[in-house]
């Protein structure tokens, strides 16, 4: 359900992350962040990707105090190794070959900002991605017919060429950039409604759903 009031700001340019968004039924507007990523080596995958959706959306936060914005980032991880985006296509071609035949775990950080209330949310969600064995022709053939750049892992599950993806146990969306399920479990909790400063915007279909 929609209201005439924009609440949320994604601080995210990723199309992926507006089209779910979109998908949702909810009013938003974006504004993407402009920090530059430092991935701390010390830090478990799952904190670390709550860091970085916290520091994206803490930078938009200062120019919207009033609204509720949404952070987001991705991270791929293959026995403890964390894979970001890939440099280039020989970067990228470097990871699916890593990734190929293996189960990964795919980890989307969110973190919901709103400075006015001094509120403050974060979550996370993983989903495990087996690949089938891939060639390199099938890797080479994937990398030139799609945008393997911007992508954790350097592949994008939604990609109808991406038939190398055999199986995956979780949230499909979570994998895509951004994690469905969790968010609106997360903002029909009590607990969101008392931090912050929102009406009912999302509809009682999500509470039966």
């Amino acid at each position: 359900m929609k209201t005439e009031k924009t609440v949320f700001i994604l601080a995210s340019k990723s199309p992926r992350r507006k089209t779910i968004l979109e998908n949702l039924g909810i009013n938003f507007n974006i504004y993407p962040s402009n920090i530059k990523e430092f991935h701390d080596g010390r830090l478990e995958p799952d904190k670390l990707v709550v860091q970085l959706s916290c520091q994206k959306a803490r930078d938009v936060a200062i120019q919207f105090p009033e609204k509720i914005v949404i952070g987001a980032d991705t991270l791929v991880v293959l026995d403890g190794k964390i894979l970001g985006k890939p440099t280039d296509k020989n970067h990228a071609a470097e990871m699916l070959m890593e990734l190929s035949g293996q189960t990964h775990t795919v980890i989307t950080g969110v973190t919901l900002i709103q400075l006015s209330k001094e509120a403050e949310m974060s979550f996370f969600e993983r989903t495990e991605v087996t690949f089938f064995e891939l060639s390199k022709e099938q890797i080479d053939s994937y990398i030139e017919s799609n945008s393997p750049l911007d992508k954790a892992g350097g592949y994008g599950i939604q990609d109808w060429e991406a038939h190398f993806v055999k199986c995956f146990s979780g949230c499909h969306d979570n994998v895509v950039g951004f994690p469905t399920n969790k968010f609106k479990e997360v903002l029909s909790e009590p607990r969101f409604k008392e931090t912050f400063d929102v009406d009912n915007w999302f509809g009682k279909e999500w509470e039966s759903a």
